[in-house]
């Protein structure tokens, strides 16, 4: 190749070479080739007296306070339900004979029975107790009481009122206090002091519990303890644990408010109590048969 050839071409190349140089970078207008020329005064110094803080957003501000709700829009968020409403004020009654039974004792045939029942609200509610016993037509022993209870919680009650005794002997009046109340599901349980005449005066401890078996089949435990203060001859009753109650009852509950049921007591005398008992030929202590029914209504 001859040598004006060769000095063609080498300026071609330099020129294709200085175009490519000034071209505009794709994607990237005049206008932003302009502001890009425009940065080059700004110095290394001046990029850094931008501080951080002066570039970064500035927070959010967070929701604002709910409004409290009026008394109107909470008794349209909780409106009375039908029968869960809270009815003090209604006069209601229930009535339970827990025991209403015959007995097969060694004298004989008896009948025993012991109820209960209340008339009033849900804290303060008028009760009433009876329980007895017959045998062969005598009544060995016949009280009634009326009480006025006060709920001081869900599954306490204070009680205080008035027992009369019919029998044994002749009437006896005594002022009774007590509490009653669950402390174990289906566990109840009463202790009532009575106060009575001649300075005498009386503890009385009862606690039963229902384990159900199954939906219908229910086994019933029972005690009952006696105290007494001071020695009645003419009551039979002494000083001390007097009398001790246990029974065992199992029921079948055809309907819940009707269960008749089977069972064994048994009932032993203690102390003075029990010497009374031997001076009139009468056990110490005795076990019975019994068959029943228990009624809620």
């Amino acid at each position: 190749m001859n040598k004006p050839a060769v000095l063609l071409l080498l300026g071609l190349c330099a020129g294709h070479a200085l175009a490519a140089e000034n071209a505009p970078m794709p994607g990237m207008d005049h206008g932003s080739m302009e502001g890009m020329e425009g940065m080059e005064g700004m110095n290394h110094g001046a990029m850094n007296g931008m501080s951080h803080g002066s570039m970064a957003a500035p927070a959010p501000a967070g929701p604002p306070p709910l409004p409290a709700p009026t008394a109107a829009e909470r008794a349209a968020a909780f409106p009375d339900v039908s029968g869960h409403a809270l009815h003090d004020s209604d006069l209601r009654a229930y009535w339970l004979f827990d025991r209403l039974e015959y007995q097969k004792a060694d004298e004989g045939t008896a009948l025993a029975w012991d109820a209960e029942g209340w008339v009033g609200g849900d804290t303060d509610r008028l009760w009433l107790r009876s329980q007895g016993e017959r045998t062969n037509g005598h009544t060995e022993n016949a009280e009634l009481q009326a009480l006025y209870g006060h709920a001081v919680s869900p599954w306490w009650t204070l009680l205080g009122g008035v027992r009369q005794d019919f029998k044994p002997e002749s009437p006896q009046t005594w002022a009774a206090f007590g509490v009653q109340g669950e402390p174990l599901a289906d566990l109840d349980t009463e202790a009532t002091l009575y106060l009575g005449e001649n300075h005498q005066s009386s503890l009385r401890l009862e606690g039963e519990y229902d384990l159900a078996i199954t939906n219908s089949l229910v086994l019933q435990p029972r005690m009952e303890a006696n105290f007494f203060t001071r020695n009645d001859p003419v009551r039979q009753q002494g000083a001390g644990l007097s009398t001790l109650e246990a029974g065992l009852r199992l029921r079948y509950e055809i309907i819940p408010e009707v269960a008749p049921y089977i069972g064994v007591n048994w009932t032993k005398s203690y102390g003075r109590t029990a010497d009374y008992a031997r001076d009139e030929g009468d056990d110490v202590e005795e076990g019975r048969l019994v068959v029943g029914v228990r009624l809620w209504y």
